[in-house]
């Protein structure tokens, strides 16, 4: 028993004394936080109130006036021991009979709102998404020494009625006893009680000293060897002990309320396992918790919230029209491609396009809707942020920017047209005006009705919320971007792709190996090609660089320097001067030295009309003009740089194969704990307070 009970009285156990226990891996029972345990027994206590139990047994047990006694005459009345104490205890203490119940309780929100509790058939189920298994729950009064997981709890219920049928009103000790003298007492302490279980039975040694012990053939051969050799029973066999939780529940234990919330969306592949998507965000979840402990555990006011988006099971698309075309022979293999890769052709497909995108969209809004119904104080304060895998990081661009691939054929199309009117005859050629002039007119009717619609999208974006952040991982986005026309631009923002009106920020992540990922930033300034994207730092590296702070660096090397010297070898001003690459790690001001060299060599190509007119003037008005062009064309140069970068690299392991990643790395990036650090690092922004007392400090 705990130290916090010595000197006091043995009576029920407090609610803040129980520990309500849930096994989500089946393996393991993890406690709840201290608020989650009291409001769960609060209501179980409620539930025991308005559903009394078996009277009939109560009375009976206190016919018999309990069990009372020695080992040996507990031993002999088993059955009298699955009955409640007495009246007083009937709540708290009794194991509710489930069949009896006829009122109900509300259920209880925990794990931050994440998953509720149903107290009544102690199961727990997720709020936000589907789950077939329930989670068990059970309630904890008497814990192992040492790990402090909870007996079962129906050997905790039937220690429990014993412990105070027996004990209620005794004293506990009044002082700590030295190692030494419990050694001593140890070795000769004599059962004072007993209890029998189905596989073990327990032993009390006192008040506050009891002891399970298996009744297993080998424990029992074990046990009677160790004692013929001079070790008590308790210290040879037995486990001991503790009644009540060794951490007393309280309210104040709990994580703070969301202030941001990440809606995580799957790509492909989803049909094959639906539960995968919840899977993945729950690794997500866990590694963005062991971060938020490590990084960001003084921001105790602010928490971020990962709830998985699951939008392709509830679709039909084509039904089973694919499957039944699906030929035998390597049926496993045709099953998982129509499973997976079929997801894109879907897409692509202008029949089952909509149904994709609207699906996610209800499924986006639905989520939102319900956060802040559970949640009032989010809508107005609260942000939003979504991260999409593979072809999820195109859907959602799609509903993001409304691009609708109609309006998009209607303007990039050639006019077939004028093409048709050259082959045909004269005899032909008015009847093919009239008709050019009907379906120009046509043309202007569908143009007006898709600025009506354009207009009312604006109006009523299709997501109900604003975007903080949108990550994507492992995305192929850049490749759909550039068949539907995108070229480089020259304004340096990711407006270019991604107007930060419809989301601050953009930024794509992408694993070296992984085959379907591709970078955005060439898809805005061409010459991003040649310089690397941001290595995302080791989650455990010391004062990493912050990541607006990080200098664009070269990919490969220059065969040779460029100098003042070399401008004679430099390209015409009429051709376009070669990309040079240079080494990873190399500054980008080398960059700019060299492009002032190359723009010097342009302002003298540019110059020579005046050198060849001004051939025998003074050299001073020669060198203004260069000094000028320099400076326009090395201006030219720092202004098309993007202002914030958009591509960031997953590091490659020092032993990692490239061949096996290429295989693998597509899915890695959800139990990645650089991953997780990088997210938080942008939702939860720069610590301003706190630098700025360290600039104070430092001055």
């Amino acid at each position: 028993v705990g130290s916090r009970h010595r000197g006091e009285v043995v009576t029920e156990l407090g609610p803040e004394e129980v520990r309500w226990f849930y096994k989500e891996d089946k393996r393991t029972w993890k406690p709840f936080v201290g608020h989650d345990s009291l409001q769960i027994e609060l209501t179980y206590r409620k539930l025991c109130e308005l559903n009394p139990g078996k009277a009939s047994e109560q009375d009976e047990w206190e016919e018999l006036g309990g069990s009372g006694g020695d080992s040996e005459g507990v031993e002999g009345q088993k059955g009298q021991t699955e009955a409640s104490v007495s009246k007083e205890v009937a709540g708290p203490a009794e194991e509710i009979d489930v069949d009896s119940i006829d009122i109900g309780v509300e259920a209880v929100c925990v794990r931050g709102g994440l998953y509720e509790v149903d107290v009544k058939e102690k199961e727990s189920y997720p709020v936000y998404w589907n789950q077939q298994e329930r989670i068990p729950v059970m309630r904890g009064q008497w814990f192992t020494d040492g790990t402090w997981l909870p007996l079962e709890e129906e050997d905790s219920d039937l220690i429990e009625l014993e412990h105070l049928s027996r004990f209620r009103g005794h004293q506990m000790k009044d002082t700590f006893e030295t190692e030494a003298v419990t050694q001593q007492w140890t070795a000769r302490m004599v059962t004072i009680h007993s209890l029998k279980l189905s596989r073990s039975h327990v032993d009390w040694h006192s008040v506050d000293e009891v002891y399970l012990y298996s009744d297993a053939t080998t424990s029992k051969i074990a046990r009677t060897v160790t004692q013929k050799l001079g070790f008590s029973k308790a210290s040879s066999s037995g486990t001991r002990l503790h009644r009540g939780y060794v951490e007393e529940a309280a309210p104040e234990d709990m994580p703070p309320a969301a202030t941001h919330i990440v809606f995580v969306v799957h790509g492909i592949g989803q049909k094959m396992d639906q539960g995968r998507i919840i899977r993945n965000t729950s690794m997500m979840r866990d590694a963005a918790r062991k971060m938020e402990e490590k990084h960001f555990s003084d921001r105790t006011t602010e928490h971020v919230e990962f709830l998985p988006v699951e939008w392709r099971s509830k679709l039909s698309l084509d039904g089973d029209t694919v499957d039944s075309i699906t030929p035998d022979k390597v049926r496993g293999l045709r099953d998982m491609l129509n499973s997976s890769a079929m997801d894109i052709m879907y897409y692509t497909s202008p029949l089952y396009r909509d149904e994709i995108t609207r699906g996610l969209t209800k499924e986006l809004n639905r989520l939102y809707t319900l956060f802040c119904s559970r949640n009032p104080e989010f809508e107005e304060k609260g942000k939003v942020s979504i991260v999409s895998h593979s072809l999820g990081c195109v859907i959602t661009f799609d509903i993001m920017t409304g691009w609708d691939p109609v309006r998009f054929h209607h303007q990039e199309a050639p006019d077939a047209m004028e093409t048709e009117q050259r082959r045909r005859g004269c005899e032909e050629q008015r009847l093919l005006e009239e008709l050019h002039l009907t379906r120009m007119r046509l043309r202007d009717l569908e143009d007006q009705f898709q600025g009506l619609k354009t207009s009312s999208s604006r109006t009523s974006p299709p997501l109900k919320f604003k975007v903080e952040n949108f990550f994507c991982m492992g995305s192929p986005l850049a490749v759909f971007l550039a068949l539907r026309g995108i070229r480089p631009g020259n304004n340096g923002t990711q407006d270019h792709i991604l107007p930060r009106s419809i989301c601050q920020r953009l930024l794509n992540i992408f694993h070296p190996t992984d085959p379907v990922a591709y970078r955005l930033e060439p898809l805005i300034l061409k010459h991003y090609s040649n310089i690397s994207p941001v290595q995302i730092h080791w989650y455990n590296t010391s004062s990493p660089t912050p990541y607006d702070q990080i200098r664009p660096t070269l990919l490969n090397p220059l065969k040779e320097s460029v100098s003042v010297s070399d401008s004679e070898s430099l390209p015409s001003p009429c051709t376009s001067p070669p990309q040079n690459r240079r080494h990873y790690g190399e500054s980008i001001t080398n960059l700019g030295k060299a492009s002032i060299m190359g723009a010097a060599s342009i302002g003298k190509g540019i110059g020579g009309i005046f050198f060849s007119r001004f051939s025998r003037s003074s050299g001073r008005f020669i060198t203004v003009c260069v000094c000028v062009c320099v400076c326009v064309c090395s201006v030219f140069v720092l202004s098309v740089e993007l202002d914030r970068r958009i591509d960031f690299e997953l590091r490659e392991g020092l032993v990692e194969s490239r061949y096996w990643s290429a295989v693998t790395s597509h899915t890695a990036y959800w139990c990645s704990h650089d991953i997780a650090l990088f997210l938080l690092t942008f939702m939860y922004g720069p610590n301003t307070p706190n630098e700025t007392t360290e600039d104070n400090l430092d001055s």
